[in-house]
């Protein structure tokens, strides 16, 4: 029997990556967008992309009272003093769309020589479970991808800030630009996963023995 897990994520994108990294045999991951009503909002107050991962975890978990797999990720620039930061998703206001925050962070960049345009993408991972007091949080994990910031967008791949971001191990190819499957491998997001897959398979496996 595989365990429910929600993908604490209305980001179309992420939960596409996310299935991917976490393919688990036991483990049937679905969107909080088959559980939730639409209305259903997460106000990302945090100060940090673990703050904002914790608070979604925890709030999906306890609307829908099942594990809940959540993801905060964004983009550091250092010209920017690492802006956007946690306000990634929405750098060019609430509701934009990524080609919005794109020409935003560009514009902001202009006449930023190459070698001051430094950047990293992060991403935290959270996972939340039910408990008898309210959800529990049960573990967190991180990743870290270095990089720059390219002076105009290329690639037909990925999302958000992928066609500007070239990543320091694949150099001359922005993330947009490199196969799903090498992008699973070198992200931030993927490192986080692999880092949270052991507390992962321990909590299947927990559930897996109280069945018996």
């Amino acid at each position: 029997m595989s365990e429910r897990i929600v993908l604490a994520s209305g980001n179309a994108g992420k939960v596409r990556e996310l299935a991917l990294l976490f393919n688990q045999p036991s483990l049937e991951l679905v969107s909080m967008k088959e559980l939730v009503p639409v209305a259903f909002e997460i106000d990302e107050t945090g100060l940090t992309f673990a703050d904002n991962a914790w608070l979604k975890a925890l709030r999906v978990c306890a609307a829908t009272n099942l594990p809940a797999l959540a993801d905060d990720s964004g983009l550091e620039v250092d010209a920017l003093a690492g802006r956007p930061g946690v306000h990634s998703a929405r750098y060019a206001g609430v509701g934009a769309s990524d080609e919005a925050n794109n020409a935003l962070l560009l514009r902001e960049l202009s006449g930023v020589e190459t070698a001051l345009r430094t950047a990293r993408f992060v991403a935290v991972l959270t996972l939340a479970v039910p408990g008898p007091d309210g959800p529990l949080r049960v573990a967190q994990a991180s990743g870290v991808l270095e990089g720059r910031i390219v002076e105009a967008p290329r690639g037909a791949g990925g999302f958000g800030y992928d066609v500007l971001f070239e990543a320091s191990t694949e150099p001359g190819r922005t993330t947009a630009e490199v196969s799903i499957e090498q992008k699973n491998v070198i992200s931030h997001r993927a490192q986080a996963a692999r880092a949270l897959v052991p507390a992962l398979v321990a909590f299947l496996k927990s559930r897996a023995s109280t069945r018996l």
